[in-house]
C-alpha cells in the first residue's frame, strides 16, 4: 500500500499537510535519496529522510500513534523552546525517534488541567479545526458576584475583540465569601476565550482548569505534572470525532511518568474504576 507523501509526513507529527506540501516544495525531503516532489508516493520499503534526519521504515504507514494526556502545572507553556529559558510542556514527555508529540491546542501558562499530545499530526489539526466542534470543560474559579443575568448572557453570546463567544453550559459547582467555582463548556479553543468571557461580565478568574476535552477526562491518578498514553478506545473515539480512519494499536496501554523522569515508563492495564467526577 503506498500512500502522498505530505500525508505520511503529516501523520508522523512534522505538521499539517499544507506545511508538508511547501516543505516537500523547498527541496527539504528526500525519498530514496532523491529530492521529492509534490504528488510523490510512498510505501513502507521507502526512505524517507526529512531536513538530513530519517523517517524510520515509513513509521507513519506501519506503526499506531500514539496519544498522550498530560496534567499540566501552572507556569508551564505551551511551545518547544521559549527564549526565556521558561519550562515548556514538552519538557517532561518521553522521548520519540523519527518522530514528535504534537499538541493539540494550546493552554496559556497561568491555566492548568489536561493537554493531549499525539504523533499524529493529521489527527492534531483535525482535532483544532474549529468545525470538529468539540466540547472542551472547564473549572473555574471567578472572583466576584455572579448574578443569573451575567450567566444568561455569557449563554446567549458575547462580542469579543475576536467575534461572538459564548459558553454551551455553565454549572455552578461551590465556594464561600467571593469566590465561587464554575464548570463551564466551550466548542472551540481561542486565546484566552474563558477568562475574556467572564471578564466581560466585570468578574475576574482567580483560577482555571481544563477538566475535559471531548469525551477524555483526566484520570484520577494522574496527578498535576504526570501523564499518562491513552489505549485503544480512547484513540479510536478521538479518531472517529476527528472524521479520520482509525488503524488501531496494540492493545488498551497506561503508561504513567513522573515529571523529569523521560526514560522511566511503565506499562500496564488500565485499572477498573468510575470516570473522573467534577472535582
Amino acid at each position: 500500500m503506498d500512500e502522498k507523501l505530505q500525508k505520511v509526513l503529516a501523520r508522523a507529527g512534522f505538521g499539517s499537510r499544507r506545511t508538508m506540501e511547501s516543505w516537500i516544495s523547498a527541496g527539504r525531503v528526500k525519498v530514496n535519496g532523491i529530492i521529492a516532489s509534490l504528488g510523490d508516493r510512498v510505501s513502507a520499503s521507502d526512505k524517507i529522510l526529512v531536513d538530513g534526519k530519517k523517517l524510520a521504515a515509513n513509521t507513519a504507514v506501519e506503526v499506531p500513534q500514539r496519544v498522550l494526556l498530560y496534567n499540566k502545572p501552572l507556569g508551564e507553556i505551551c511551545t518547544r523552546n521559549d527564549p526565556e529559558g521558561r519550562k515548556t510542556v514538552f519538557d517532561n514527555l518521553p522521548e520519540l525517534h523519527h518522530a514528535r508529540w504534537v499538541a493539540v491546542g494550546r493552554l496559556d501558562i497561568n491555566t492548568s488541567g489536561l493537554l493531549l499530545f499525539t504523533t499524529d499530526g493529521e489527527l492534531a489539526n483535525a482535532l483544532m479545526h474549529p468545525s470538529a466542534q468539540i466540547e472542551r470543560e472547564y473549572a473555574v474559579r471567578v472572583l466576584g458576584e455572579v448574578t443569573p443575568e451575567m450567566i444568561e448572557t455569557m449563554h446567549a453570546g458575547v462580542q469579543l475583540e475576536d467575534g461572538m463567544a459564548s459558553f454551551t453550559d455553565i454549572q455552578y459547582f461551590a465556594g464561600e465569601g467571593s469566590n465561587h467555582w464554575y464548570h463551564v463548556v466551550i466548542m472551540e479553543g481561542r486565546n484566552r476565550e474563558v477568562r475574556r468571557l467572564w471578564e466581560s461580565q466585570g468578574v475576574k478568574v482567580s483560577r482555571l482548569k481544563r477538566v475535559r476535552f471531548g469525551n477524555i477526562f483526566i484520570p484520577s491518578q494522574i496527578t498535576v505534572g504526570r501523564f499518562c498514553e491513552l489505549g485503544g478506545k480512547e484513540i479510536k473515539d478521538l479518531y472517529r470525532t476527528a472524521g479520520l480512519n482509525y488503524r488501531g494499536t496494540k492493545g488498551p496501554l497506561l503508561r504513567r511518568a513522573v515529571a523529569g523522569k523521560k526514560s522511566t515508563l511503565t506499562s500496564g492495564r488500565k485499572k477498573p474504576g468510575a470516570r473522573p467526577g467534577r472535582k
